[in-house]
């Protein structure tokens, strides 16, 4: 395995605007991706496997829940640690900072928003240090990007709910040991629902032969008449609003988390520029190379100022869906294409293992699609500056 070299590129000084404890937060990320995944990650993604012995580090540099009150287990950071802990996870692999992603915004954020003092009790302390893992289930086979027409329902029993239905495209889903799922009640309604492993009529069968976040366990859902004990529902927040609030601090975790792609992408790219020599000089000397490295150093710098400021909006809880949605299309739109660039810099060694070009580049394809398409970011964009809703 090559050493891992990687220096965080910061052409704007945006360091001056970062606190001690976010780069003492950053610092530790950083420190642990280069120890603890970048010399097994290739092997993984090749293999298509998630190495599960990383949970225990990524509890432990705060991945899980970092915003999350200490009471219940979590870091108790603000909107730009968590942002910085997802840039770094993300610069080793996609996938990683999806299990990361998923457990803090997807399962932990809903459970101490919308949950019980007994649920956060419960789940968030065993959540934080990674004892258990958690997946989200909203997406459905028929119902990707209109979640409201999902068809996963439940019935009241009385002394329990009944639920059936199945969720697909699950991060976790293999492995975990809880579930918050979204399913419609009686009148339609949508609600959240705790399901723990084992629960009978409950199965998680894993998603195979994918091509991108390869490192990342997929599965689905199914529920088959399946017992939920009353405790077990969200009760402080429904309607499709509820996973919608969660799908926002993911989005947002992924805006930070593409440009740690982006920039692993472009330090690979201009550190191979200066070494490969062709026609008697280093390629980075070459005009046509230099204006891929410029576009990209610009390209990263921009988003840097524009998900930083975003960091600074969620800390004061001014920031709006649509300005999260903005910034998450934005980021993974610039990664993906500095990935391809990248690539080409490097020639045919960038689609070997060798490289993590590639596999960036993978990756970020399905980034680019999930918590929100690349085209309904933008006409949740053009719904909020014009008012004309093109979804109807």
């Amino acid at each position: 395995m090559k050493p891992d070299l990687f220096e965080a590129p910061d052409y704007y000084n945006l360091d001056k605007l970062l606190t001690e404890e976010h780069k003492l937060v950053r610092a530790a990320a950083r420190s642990w991706v280069k120890r603890e995944v970048s010399p097994i990650i290739e092997d993984y993604a090749q293999k298509a496997e998630f190495p599960q012995q990383i949970i225990k580090g990524l509890a432990e540099i705060g991945a899980f829940g970092p915003y999350i009150p200490m009471e219940y287990g979590g870091a108790g950071l603000d909107q730009i640690s968590y942002g910085l802990i997802m840039q770094e996870i993300e610069r080793g692999d996609s996938g990683i900072r999806s299990t990361a992603s998923v457990q803090s915004s997807l399962v932990m954020y809903p459970i101490w928003k919308y949950g019980t003092e007994a649920q956060r009790q419960k789940y968030l302390p065993k959540l934080a240090t990674g004892e258990w893992i958690g997946c989200f289930g909203l997406t459905e086979p028929d119902h990707g990007s209109n979640p409201g027409g999902m068809v996963t329902h439940f019935k009241d029993m009385g002394d329990h709910y009944l639920l059936n239905g199945a969720k697909m495209w699950i991060s976790n889903a293999p492995f975990a040991q809880i579930a918050v799922v979204w399913a419609k009640d009686e009148n339609n309604r949508i609600h959240g629902l705790i399901l723990e492993r084992g629960m009978e009529g409950f199965s998680t069968p894993e998603t195979h032969n994918k091509w991108s976040l390869r490192a990342s366990a997929t599965g689905e859902l199914i529920f088959d008449n399946v017992k939920i004990p009353k405790e077990n529902i969200l009760p402080n927040k429904s309607g499709l609003g509820a996973p919608l609030g969660c799908l926002d601090s993911a989005r947002y975790g992924i805006a930070w988390g593409a440009i740690g792609a982006a920039m692993d992408c472009y330090d690979t790219a201009l550190r191979y520029s200066k070494e490969r020599m062709q026609f008697g000089k280093p390629i980075g000397q070459f005009q046509l190379q230099q204006k891929k490295l410029a576009e990209m150093i610009t390209e990263i710098t921009k988003a840097q100022l524009l998900t930083w400021r975003l960091g600074v909006l969620r800390n004061d809880n001014e920031a709006t869906s649509a300005q999260i949605s903005m910034a998450k299309r934005n980021n993974v739109e610039m990664a993906i294409n500095i990935a391809r660039e990248a690539r080409q810099i490097l020639g045919g060694m960038g689609i070997t293992g060798e490289y993590s070009i590639m596999r960036h580049a993978m990756n970020l394809e399905s980034v680019i699609t999930y918590e929100g398409t690349h085209d309904i970011h933008l006409l949740i964009t053009g719904l909020d500056i014009t008012g004309l809703n093109a979804f109807k």
